[in-house]
């Protein structure tokens, strides 16, 4: 209902929709400009000029048209907005604020749609809900699509329009193969694989002799292969049947047209060696390696590089520095092959291997020396127990004695400092003994089970997982720098470094038979022996 005479205001009618899901519901611009004037002549409005525009409202300046009409309202042209409702002139706050600005200071007097009128004395609450609304419309909107679409690339479907040598299927909402372009598009991928052929060759090969076109749009399409449309092909992962977004990789459920391996070679003849499809790879000695200059953490990563004698490809590791400590500034860029690692992780267990017969003399000593070490073990416990319990007494004692005022403030608590210090000392010595009466016949024959055997296991393994374990279990955190591994053992390990060597040299210079009765080889192994026990 019209609440005035707009006879005199000049109006301009806006009509807009647009292409995108935003205005499904809304009627065509032919059918509000129908609509509209019908309007104008039912209540005598003055049209001067009617403005159409197909472009979504849902962000600020991009309507050349709609800024066009605001320009021209405030030059005086026009003084009224005509329109089928306000998310017509806009679904976003800017431009809603630019009108509404525009309607309380009189310079647009009225604003008519097809349900009501907006006056300049109105209340601004009514006009800001209803544009608000709008906005929380769009808003709302592109949380749904994008969940939808979202949903959609976890079941597996590209939720796009299909690239070229596919298409959409419209019943299922699938992907299904173009069976025109397809076998072609897969042509294109054979001549690039060979190794002969460039983009650009293979381009003017399918439009000129092929007669290749696009498929046909409502507004575009039948027409020849564009430059940029032959490395989109050949550098896009959904023909190897990855769905790619916003570096997130979803297992695409269509058909492939190519083969991993056969897509990452095309990449690598692109040169796009930083750019092929992401990977996951394990590495060995991720979070346990760390810089000796900076401290930071070595990291891995793996290249794959076309191998030009064979034609095939080889993926290389390679472990840095990640360098994340800003405030330190780290040399240490050079990269080190995993296979160059490796070497040096078996020169340091080398350090620390023995013979499986110097394993097999020190656990025949461990079993002999057990009852001792236990004997000894019961009487360092007894000493040290009774040592806590009569400190506890001690601290119990300076208690009563505070409380019969036989000592000051000020000694009773510098004597309780002490006496809980010695306390809590004394009961980590028990934990220490504890835990040695659990684990040092354990620990022992790991280590000698370790030196035997660790060396041999981690070259035969292939397990990453085994490689880590064995080289965390040989010493504190490993340091890189230039390129050289450095670990520092634990320290049952160092009797072995230290005493060991000599030891096997001097019995392999013995060169003993199985059977070798030589009485002065004997002796000799006998020594070699007592000289291993004792150390």
């Amino acid at each position: 209902m019209r609440q005035q005479d707009s006879s005199e205001i000049k109006y301009f009618l806006y009509a807009r929709k647009s292409s995108e899901s935003e205005d499904r519901q809304v009627q065509s611009i032919d059918d509000q400009i129908d609509r509209l004037t019908k309007l104008s002549k039912d209540y005598n409005l003055q049209i001067t000029n009617i403005f159409t525009e197909s472009q979504s409202a849902k962000e600020p300046d991009i309507r050349p048209v709609f800024t066009e009409v605001v320009k021209r309202i405030e030059k005086g042209e026009a003084d009224g907005l005509l329109c089928w409702n306000l998310s017509r002139l806009s679904r976003n706050p800017i431009d809603s604020g630019k009108i509404s600005w525009l309607l309380q200071k009189g310079i647009v007097k009225s604003i008519q749609t097809v349900d009501r009128e907006y006056l300049p004395d109105d209340n601004v609450l009514l006009f800001n809900v209803e544009s608000g609304i709008a906005n929380q419309f769009v808003r709302d909107l592109s949380k749904i699509v994008k969940r939808g679409m979202e949903g959609k690339r976890q079941r597996g479907w590209f939720p796009h329009l299909a690239p070229l040598g596919y298409l959409n299927e419209k019943d299922e909402h699938t992907i299904t193969k173009d069976p025109l372009r397809f076998p072609l598009i897969r042509k294109m991928w054979d001549y690039m694989l060979t190794g002969n052929y460039t983009p650009p060759t293979i381009l003017e090969m399918a439009n000129e002799e092929w007669g290749f076109r696009t498929r046909k749009h409502k507004h575009s399409g039948d027409k020849e292969l564009s430059r940029s449309a032959i490395y989109k092909i050949f550098t896009n992962p959904f023909y190897a049947g990855i769905i790619m977004h916003a570096d997130q990789q979803y297992e695409g459920k269509h058909e492939p047209m190519v083969i991993l391996e056969e897509y990452d070679r095309v990449q690598i003849l692109l040169g796009r060696k930083g750019k092929p499809r992401p990977k996951t790879h394990e590495f060995a000695f991720t979070g346990l390696i760390r810089c000796e200059e900076c401290g930071c953490l070595y990291t891995a990563e793996t290249k794959t590089k076309l191998i030009k004698s064979t034609g095939k490809l080889a993926d290389y590791t390679y472990y840095h520095c990640t360098r994340k400590k800003k405030e330190i500034k780290c040399s240490q860029r050079e990269a080190v092959r995993a296979d160059a690692l490796e070497l040096q992780v078996e020169k340091e267990l080398e350090k620390y291997t023995i013979l499986p017969e110097f394993l097999a003399w020190a656990l025949e000593a461990l079993k002999d020396s057990n009852d001792t070490e236990i004997e000894n073990r019961s009487k360092i416990y007894e000493m040290q127990h009774k040592t806590l319990v009569e400190t506890q007494n001690q601290l119990d004692n300076l208690t009563k004695m505070r409380y019969r005022d036989l000592i000051t403030d000020e000694e009773f608590v510098k004597e309780r400092k002490e006496l809980q210090a010695k306390i809590t000392q004394l009961k980590g010595d028990l934990r220490q003994t504890e835990d040695r009466a659990e684990k040092w016949l354990e620990l022992t024959e790991r280590t000698f089970n370790f030196a035997t055997y660790a060396r041999h296991r981690f070259y035969s393994t292939d397990d990453l997982k085994v490689k880590k374990e064995i080289l965390a279990a040989l010493g504190e955190t490993p340091i890189i720098k230039d390129k050289i591994l450095k670990v520092q053992p634990y320290e049952w390990f160092k009797v072995i470094e230290e005493e060991y060597p000599p030891l096997e040299e001097k019995y392999r210079g013995l060169e003993l038979d199985k059977n070798d009765q030589n009485e002065a080889k004997q002796e000799a192994l006998t020594a070699i022996r007592t000289q291993w026990l004792g150390s």
